[in-house]
């Protein structure tokens, strides 16, 4: 056994010791949970006319500017990432525990993220479909292999960041989008709080990983936090989407800032003692992301010019920012 699957193994046998744990937090979770499905938060009211409504719905969607319209096809497309997430997860939550029974229940919460999303583009008509369909068939072949799926905890610490991020992506979609057109307002508000509840779940694993491994999970989280690439980098046309949610005030670094100053204080990292040099060397570079953060959230405000976006999934018309 080399000394890298020695050290992965340790970690899995820590996340075993947190069974308990993660059924405690099932139940928690379950019980605050409203089940909703597609077909409930798009279906016209009782005693509407399909057709009629579905005419008004795409009257009242054509209002919906092209960045949140970009900002629409992004979150959707990240959401349909989900069977990379499902074997990365896997890959460490395996067998009759109830690990993978988390893993099961979270992957079949998050499926209804991208078809909800995917079923009210179809009805609404605001993004080229064909176009959005076969970036998604794009994104899925292209893979999401990151540097990190080797050890455990570095995926907790990304899914803690990666399910804050999206939450707060689709919240502040929703909102823009909302003012145009009240079912995707709906819609994102429900996508964004079992984001939430997701977040909740991940970063209080974390936190007892914390109490039973300090030293080496400090060094993991040391790794991942300074910046995390979003599952959709490697989508046709990612940089640029991005570029747009940030301009749009949707998602952005000053954002991923406060997402790590939230984890760091939720962690405790700072109060941490009783260190070995590689738990202190881990924390000194933890506790100084923050000030790294905010000096590139000035220099891109900083170095921002107006720009000018156009995107095939947005039927190529031309918007400036």
């Amino acid at each position: 056994m080399t000394p890298q699957e020695a050290a992965t193994l340790a970690k899995v046998e820590v996340l075993a010791d947190l069974e308990p744990v993660v059924h405690e937090l099932m139940v928690v979770h379950e019980a605050k949970r409203v089940l909703w499905f597609p077909s409930e938060l798009l279906a016209p009211p009782p005693d509407t006319d399909p057709d009629g409504y579905l005419r008004e719905l795409r009257g009242r969607a054509d209002g919906i500017s092209l960045p949140a319209r970009v900002a629409l096809a992004l979150n959707l497309l990240t959401e349909e990432g989900l069977p990379h997430f499902h074997r990365l997860l896997a890959t460490y939550l395996g067998g009759d525990t109830f690990w993978s029974k988390w893993t099961n229940l979270w992957t079949a919460e998050e499926d209804r993220h991208g078809a909800v999303l995917h079923d009210y583009m179809h009805d609404s008509r605001i993004l080229d479909n064909p176009v959005l369909e076969r970036m998604q068939f794009e994104y899925l072949r292209a893979g999401f292999e990151p540097s990190w799926d080797k050890d455990p905890y570095r995926v907790f610490i990304y899914t803690t960041l990666q399910e804050r991020a999206t939450q707060v992506s689709h919240s502040n979609t929703g909102k823009l989008a909302g003012k145009y057109e009240p079912t995707i307002g709906t819609v994102l508000s429900n996508v964004a709080k079992e984001e939430a509840r997701h977040y909740t779940f991940y970063r209080t694993i974390f936190k007892e990983v914390l109490a039973r491994d300090p030293n080496t999970a400090l060094a993991s989280a040391a790794e991942i936090m300074p910046s995390i690439d979003m599952p959709g980098v490697n989508m046709p046309h990612f940089r640029e989407m991005a570029d747009v949610i940030w301009r749009a005030g949707i998602y952005g670094p000053r954002d991923y800032l406060a997402i790590v100053e939230e984890q760091i204080r939720y962690w405790a990292i700072e109060t941490l003692d009783g260190l070995d040099e590689i738990g202190k060397k881990a924390q000194e570079k933890i506790m100084a992301i923050p000030k790294r953060l905010e000096r590139v959230a000035g220099a891109m405000e900083t170095r921002s010019r107006a720009k000018t976006f156009s995107f095939p999934v947005t039927f190529a018309r031309e918007f400036g920012m």
